[in-house]
């Protein structure tokens, strides 16, 4: 629960007692007035009213309170369209890296996929991504947005293990669309360039999979037929285990075979438009009434105190003889609706103007400064693509005592630090460093969250390397401070202790990597092949 105005809460107190105290003297000058008149009246308004004045005490206590703008709970709200049931299946084996396609493969694929999300607006969609395992990043949603900060973050190298399952990652996209139990049709659109070392049996059997439960598959195929090398990141080529280059293709006979056995559309690889093509493909399936559930936080809750005063104060006058007290429940009850009107920011975000929901939620969080008021603002910065403003506004929402509050800030704010990140490269260590450090703090609240651990995963590989140590001169001596060669204690980075807990976070991780695959070793063979 938070206020609104918390200083209206603390004075609330005093109001309540003041009218008490109020109504407490006025009775005893009735009683007074009453008596003057003959002994039985005084004796007769003694006996009357004796709780009136701590049931108006008590109704300018709830009033108090309700003025101060009480919030608690989650409100649920419900959007609805005709959407059909969309999974994308993104391949990021580094395969995809090879450059036959412009810039690359997987730079295309995204493109691609980003105007799909656009496109299909009021669908919902879902994002599988695969290389020697696959994952679900995004279950399938209406939040359009949420998908576009996946898509984004999508590179090889945050795979553990090179490789390329497509039969598996289209398993896990069966899973997902099979358990949509509202909606229109199913359908997956996949991103590939056919490369499956599971083998043409396993991608076979998931597309016979797929047909058998009736979801269309639309393949949108990427690279070359006549090859490339795979780029290393180091300006070299990716070697196979003869020391050779790696030279991948696109392999049309996995795709022809995922075709036939699913009954598959498969988009033309020079086609100018595949977005269109796709989007034209989808438009043949039927869409069906679909609500999707999304949460806002903190409910106004002021009218229940406030109806509670009212209630007392209808209580009073319907007992009393005089209707004076009406005008005491008017002045109690003024000024709760502004607690209670819809913020202008959630106005500006259901019509789809982000700009102005941005800097409608950031002039509500400078008014009233609470840590959910931040929330909406940073957030909805982020969406718009402002990550300083963001990282400024999710910095003072991370600090909330509301642990859920407090995780999905810390996972905002890594995001939109790993963004800032790219986009100003004379600064991504230090946003980098601190985007690893809140997505940490993410999951420690939640270990279970599948994309904090994505993305923290992304921010843990773009750390920079530790500097190496410096040996000292002169005699032994250590540099003070301010001399040549000294570290002033204010600089940026992280000192050794911070240098320490990530490193022992990163060797945790590790540990756990390989006692996983020992576990799995025992139980198969050990797995060998082509790693891109």
């Amino acid at each position: 629960m938070i206020f609104e105005r918390p200083l209206l809460l603390w004075l609330a107190p005093f109001l309540g007692l003041g009218v008490t105290l109020l109504a407490l003297w006025a009775r005893h000058r009735r009683v007074g007035a009453a008596a003057a008149w003959s002994a039985s009246l005084g004796n007769e308004a003694a006996r009357t009213g004796r709780r009136s004045p701590y049931l108006l005490g008590l109704a300018a206590l709830l009033a108090g309170v309700a003025i101060a703008g009480p919030r608690w709970g989650l409100a649920s709200s419900s959007a609805e369209s005709r959407a059909l049931n969309v999974v994308f299946v993104m391949d990021i084996s580094r395969s995809m890296l090879a450059q036959d396609a412009e810039p690359d493969r997987l730079t295309r694929s995204i493109r691609v996929a980003r105007r799909l999300v656009q496109d299909l607006s009021g669908d919902r969609l879902g994002l599988v991504v695969f290389a020697a395992r696959a994952y679900l990043l995004s279950p399938l949603t209406l939040d359009q947005s949420a998908l576009a900060v996946q898509l984004d973050a999508l590179d090889p190298n945050v795979a553990s293990e090179g490789g390329s399952s497509l039969g598996a990652a289209l398993v896990l996209a069966r899973q997902v669309l099979r358990e949509a139990n509202e909606g229109g049709d199913r359908a997956v659109v996949l991103f590939t360039d056919g490369e499956a070392f599971d083998g043409e049996r396993a991608v076979v059997a998931a597309g016979d999979g797929l047909k058998e439960d009736g979801i269309a598959l639309i393949v949108v195929p990427v690279g070359a037929t006549e090859g490339a090398r795979i780029p290393d990141g180091d300006g070299g080529w990716h070697l196979d285990q003869l020391g050779q280059p790696v030279v991948t293709t696109r392999r049309d006979e996995m795709i022809n075979a995922l075709r036939e056995a699913s009954g598959a559309t498969a988009i033309d690889p020079n086609a100018a438009d595949p977005a269109g093509e796709v989007r034209r493909a989808l438009d043949r399936l039927d869409r069906r009434t679909v609500r999707d559930q999304m949460a806002a936080d903190l409910v106004p809750r002021a009218w229940i105190l406030a109806l509670a005063a009212a209630v007392l104060i209808a209580i009073q006058t319907a007992t009393r003889r005089s209707a004076a007290l009406v005008g005491i429940a008017l002045l109690l009850g003024a000024g709760t609706a502004a607690a209670q009107r819809p913020t202008s920011g959630w106005k500006w975000l259901e019509r789809g103007d982000t700009a102005r929901a941005a800097q409608a939620f950031l002039d509500e969080a400078n008014r009233i400064g609470t840590d959910t008021a931040w929330f909406n603002a940073g957030t909805s910065a982020l969406i718009r693509g402002d990550f300083a403003g963001a990282i400024g506004a999710l910095e003072r929402a991370s600090l909330s005592l509301d642990p859920d509050l407090r995780r999905r800030a810390l996972y905002n704010l890594g995001t939109a630090q790993l963004h800032a990140a790219r986009q100003a490269p004379d600064q991504a260590d230090s946003l980098v460093i601190s985007a690893s450090n809140s997505l940490r703090q993410a999951l420690q609240l939640d270990p279970r969250d599948p994309a904090a651990k994505f993305n923290y995963e992304i921010a843990r590989r773009m750390l920079p390397p530790p500097p190496p140590p410096q040996s000292g001169g002169g005699g032994g001596d250590d540099p003070q401070e301010g001399e040549s060669g000294g570290q002033p204690q204010g600089r940026q980075g992280m000192n050794q202790a911070e240098a320490e807990q990530v490193l022992s976070a990163m060797e945790r991780a590790e540990r756990q990597t390989r006692e996983d695959l020992a576990r799995k070793q025992r139980r198969s063979p050990p797995r060998s092949g082509p790693d891109w």
